[in-house]
């Protein structure tokens, strides 16, 4: 069920509120349901959407589940085999919206959180800030599940002259159809998966330039069990030191299949370098040679002393300015953790501090689902999984300590 904001009690207290209704806050909602909380009661769940789907309902539509990565199945509730010729926007926003109806979920659409503040550090209430459908309410919760992944927070790194560029720039959250860059020459930076795939698609509409900080990383190994489960090892290393998550590519490396072999020899999937100056009609190489970066500087599964593919490793040897039309930015996301700046959750390094994967280690009324290695659709199921358990554990454990539950005004 939808929640409507007339069904909310303004400054009203809930035992437990889920930011974000994608595959994360629908897994741990499923986990908490499945225990006897009851939503609209014991919990809701706050999404930024105009309706089901999370991230998945903003991506473009050419992107089917036959050209990307499978979406796992929510808890309980299998998926089945996807049309491929369907957007994969309008597949995963069918899914969850079933989800959500079957176990009758309180999900109150749109909800913008834009803080989460603790009068007492670390203990006590938390007071929620959140634009709901026009107008600015307050709750307070005992304990917040964070699910708000990334998509929200497109990351574009600072080149001198961004800002003076003439063209069109766009950013991956941005993009919709290919045709919209026909016969515009398209510099694509970044070297992960979606950069990969757009220049293929785009060489068919237009000339394209790639740019890349290290040399692509593309990786002989087999893309299986094993490695998904090296790659989120890896990812939890980094979560558990407190450290920034890594981009994706880095970790999971780029297969090394024949679309993208013949990409290479056609030299559509061959990297120029950096560009580190943007000018009004074009950007500037600095010029490099291609021996003074050997190796991808992969982690995880996809640590190499070597190249897999050289021949995609192609920088400019000497400075030179080229011109483009567009500059199409897949330099991936960051967290979007904005509305939690008051808490002061981060470390010096970027990165939280997490006791489990999913539990900050400074404050225990906060999981964070969907970040570091629960950023994959696998991953953020387990770790709904996971957060829903701990949660409860702590809850139990907190409604035997007097006046540890009755903080703020509950709800009747």
């Amino acid at each position: 069920m939808v929640c409507r904001i007339s069904e909310l009690l303004v400054d009203s207290h809930w035992p437990i509120v889920i930011i974000g209704a994608g595959q994360a806050g629908l897994s741990a909602a499923h986990y908490l349901w499945r225990d006897g909380l009851v939503p609209g009661k014991d919990f809701i769940i706050l999404d930024a959407g105009a309706g089901p789907g999370g991230a998945w309902r903003e991506r473009w539509d050419s992107l089917t589940l036959g050209s990307t990565n499978h979406v796992a199945d929510l808890p309980g509730f299998p998926l089945g085999t996807p049309d491929p010729s369907v957007p994969a926007s309008s597949v995963v926003s069918d899914y969850y919206s079933r989800f959500e109806r079957e176990l009758e979920l309180c999900v109150v659409r749109p909800a913008e959180v834009v803080t989460v503040k603790s009068p007492t550090p670390g203990s006590g209430p938390l007071e929620i800030t959140a634009d709901i459908d026009g107008e600015r309410v307050h709750l307070s919760s005992r304990y917040l599940i964070n699910a708000t992944g990334t998509w929200t927070h497109p990351y574009v790194p600072f080149v001198p002259g961004i800002a003076e560029f003439e063209g069109r720039q766009l950013h991956t959250a941005n993009f919709r159809n290919v045709e919209d860059f026909r016969g515009l020459r398209t510099l694509v930076i970044g070297g992960g998966i979606s950069a990969t795939q757009f220049l293929l698609e785009l060489a068919k509409v237009t000339e394209t330039l790639w740019a890349t900080r290290r040399p692509p990383n593309f990786t002989s190994r087999e893309f299986d069990g094993n490695w998904g489960l090296e790659v989120e090892r890896a990812v939890r290393s980094r979560t558990l030191a407190g450290l920034a998550p890594a981009s994706v590519v880095r970790t999971t490396g780029l297969p090394v299949r024949q679309d993208f072999l013949d990409g290479v020899e056609s030299g559509v999937l061959v990297s120029r370098g950096m560009i580190d100056a943007i000018l009004p009609h074009g950007v500037h190489f600095p010029g490099q040679s291609a021996e003074e970066q050997s190796t991808s500087e992969g982690l995880g599964p996809s640590a190499s002393d070597h190249l897999a593919l050289p021949e995609s490793w192609q920088p400019f040897e000497d400075e030179r300015v080229e011109e483009v039309d567009v500059i199409f930015w897949n330099t991936g996301f960051r967290a979007a953790l904005n509305h939690l700046a008051p808490l002061r959750l981060r470390t010096p390094d970027g990165g939280i501090s997490m006791e489990t994967e999913v539990a900050v280690k400074d404050d225990r009324r906060i999981f964070l689902v969907g970040y570091g290695s629960a950023s994959s659709t696998v991953g953020a199921t387990r770790a709904g999984r996971i957060a829903a358990r701990e949660l409860l554990k702590r809850r139990a454990r907190a409604q035997h300590v007097p006046g540890q539950e009755k903080a703020g005004v509950s709800r009747p």
